[in-house]
């Protein structure tokens, strides 16, 4: 779905998290960054998958990443989402799919045989220089911390 690779660089974007704070890629110059984008707040895998990235958070800290969870999910929704979960990290409320779409992962799914267009469950790794060093598009929501470290 997505051509954006590893050595690319990652898309310039500024976006609101759940509690209107903005946060834009220049923000995180000299860190390492993951971004991960997930399809809905609060469903089965997403919260399997951000659940996952909280309980390795430290881990995550102690090798130098900030983490942002993406989604088109309203504020509000987002805040319930991260207090539900006590979820470390900052979720951006994408509503206009601004980031979605610099990210390229806004596009046809299937689901039970229906077609839609949703985001793909997608996660990039961004260096201290802000280039893509890596792109994992087969999130296993579980695992997915083990799969970024």
């Amino acid at each position: 779905m997505t051509t954006l690779q590893p050595g690319d660089k990652a898309p310039q974007f500024s976006a609101k998290d759940q509690d209107g704070n903005l946060h834009k890629l220049e923000d995180y110059k000299g860190k390492k960054l993951v971004v991960f984008f997930y399809p809905k707040a609060s469903t089965p895998g997403c919260t399997a998958e951000a659940c996952n990235l909280r309980d390795n958070y430290e881990a995550f800290q102690a090798k130098g990443f900030e983490i942002l969870g993406v989604s088109a999910d309203s504020p509000k929704r987002q805040q319930n989402f991260k207090n539900k979960y006590e979820l470390p990290f900052p979720l951006l409320a994408d509503e206009d799919k601004e980031v979605i779409n610099a990210f390229q992962v806004w596009g046809p799914k299937k689901f039970m045989g229906k077609e839609y267009d949703g985001i793909h469950r997608t996660t990039f790794v961004i260096d201290e220089e802000g280039k893509i060093s890596d792109v994992i598009s087969k999130v296993k929501t579980k695992e997915h911390a083990g799969q970024i470290l």
